[in-house]
């Protein structure tokens, strides 16, 4: 069963809020929409995808972060956090 969250964040903040997540282990998959909604990026994340291969995309959200004001950050992940 997967677990969906959102969270709004402004473009300087993007990319540091995508590697906080990375580090949290339990994302399956981050969509990142601007603030009329629609999807900007899209990408899977499987486990143990870190380092080297995942540079490319991290250069891609800090692209799109220097063009976006404010975007959503959608998260899907494995089970709930525990809060």
């Amino acid at each position: 069963m997967s677990f969906k969250e959102s969270f709004k964040v402004n473009g300087e903040n993007l990319l540091k809020k995508v590697k906080e997540l990375i580090e949290e282990g339990n994302v399956r998959k981050i969509t990142i929409h601007d603030k009329s909604g629609k999807e900007l990026m899209s990408f899977p994340l499987t486990f143990g995808v870190v380092g080297a291969v995942f540079a490319p995309v991290l250069a891609a959200i800090g692209a799109v972060a220097a063009l976006v004001g404010e975007c959503t950050i959608t998260v899907e992940r494995d089970k709930e956090p525990s809060k």
